[in-house]
């Protein structure tokens, strides 16, 4: 038996119901958004964004309409999009699309919430073509994806059961290296390896697989090259007495999970002990610091001043963490600017980390849920440096 990763039509019709409750509470009439990842929120539609526009018009009226060119038509029917379809020709056309759009949703006045991310172009496009429309910016959205519903939960599990696996399987690779004394892979070696693990589980095991970006996969960085928080894999080829990471991810149903660990190869040095207890420890204390009623900015100050009272505040280089589902970054971010507050059904990825320039990075991170009395880990590879030495 497969596991399925679409959610069915009823699922966003019970979600858009929800959304309309917010966007009638805020004294709106519709919601305009054309965020890619809005449009699989709202109507299960994922598609690959290009100049072509591809927007959700939902009112509170119970229409949705899903905005898309000609060509996405058979491609939202095979999803079974969650709204009525609204197709145009080809871009930029004769007839401008907003103003199909226009033409089938009524010249109505109306006051419509817009999403933040829309471009200046495509705002300027829909206004023109929705000239009864007060179009006013908003995180309503945005906000709502914030909370995720259970059958969404169970997405994100499935994404860190392959995470774990694949963060197993490229240990695998490197351990069976070391010991038949062979030649070490190399980071991009050991990235496409473990990209292989995440893809081929998905097929294998899964039915209707939704092919976002990345679908599986992530960072792998030794040495000094794991000293810049995004850097790249490269040709460069493990050496003993690295220390190296594995930040790897994966999206199931499109609902993301990451989860990363810090490894060294061979016996570690006082130096290599104390960065990754450190991290080790912030990370611990941070994810008791992620529960109910706590603002993002005190989880974030709480996991980052382990580090700073370890004397190691000089390396630091980011947060704590960020909000995860639909994106891989979403809101909010656990960060000390950020005052949002945390609740159940929640997640958020728990990655304190600190670079230490010409020698590595240390960086361990689990994608955590927000439940009723605090929050639990999503990922469970073993985070302690004595698992974490090959």
């Amino acid at each position: 038996m497969t596991f399925p990763q679409r959610l069915d039509r009823s699922f966003y019709l019970g979600l858009q119901e929800r959304v309309r409750t917010r966007v009638a509470a805020v004294g709106f009439d519709s919601i305009l958004t054309d965020d890619p990842e809005d449009v699989a929120y709202l109507t299960g539609f994922f598609h690959h964004p290009c100049e072509r526009p591809v927007a959700v018009w939902l009112d509170t009226d119970g229409r949705c309409v899903l905005l898309l060119p000609e060509l996405e038509r058979e491609h939202a029917e095979s999803q079974d999009a969650a709204a009525e379809l609204v197709d145009y020709p080809e871009y930029p056309g004769t007839t401008p699309p907003f103003e199909l759009l226009s033409r089938a949703i009524g010249p109505a006045h109306r006051r419509t919430g817009h999403t933040t991310s829309i471009s200046y172009a495509r705002l300027s496009a829909a206004s023109a073509a929705l000239s009864s429309t007060d179009f006013v910016p908003t995180d309503l959205v945005t906000v709502a994806r914030y909370i995720k519903e259970p059958e969404e939960i169970a997405l994100h599990q499935e994404a860190a059961r392959i995470t774990d696996l694949m963060l197993t399987r490229g240990v695998e690779l490197v351990a069976d290296a070391v010991r038949d004394g062979g030649e070490l892979p190399s980071e991009a070696e050991l990235a496409a390896y473990v990209t292989r693990v995440g893809t081929g589980t998905m097929y294998a095991e899964h039915s209707g697989v939704v092919v976002v970006s990345p679908l599986a996969g992530g960072l792998v960085y030794a040495g000094a090259n794991s000293s810049y928080p995004h850097g790249l894999p490269s040709g460069y080829r493990l050496q003993p007495g690295d220390t190296f990471m594995l930040s790897l991810g994966c999206a199931v149903g499109g609902r993301f999970v990451e989860g990363e660990r810090t490894f060294v190869l061979g016996e570690p040095t006082d130096e290599q002990r104390r960065y990754h207890e450190t991290i080790r420890l912030a990370q611990e204390l941070g994810g008791q610091a992620i529960k109910p009623g706590v603002e993002c900015r005190d989880a974030n100050d709480a996991c980052l001043a382990v580090i700073r009272e370890a004397g190691l505040g000089q390396y630091l280089r980011h947060r704590q963490g960020h909000g995860i589902g639909l994106g891989m970054h979403e809101p909010p971010w656990l960060e000390s600017g950020d005052s949002t507050v945390l609740e159940p059904g929640m997640i958020v990825s728990n990655e304190p980390g600190i670079y230490v320039p010409e020698h590595a990075g240390y960086r361990i991170s689990d994608s955590m849920l927000v439940t009723e009395d605090g929050a639990r880990p999503l990922t469970s590879y073993p985070r302690s440096l004595d698992d974490c030495i090959i």
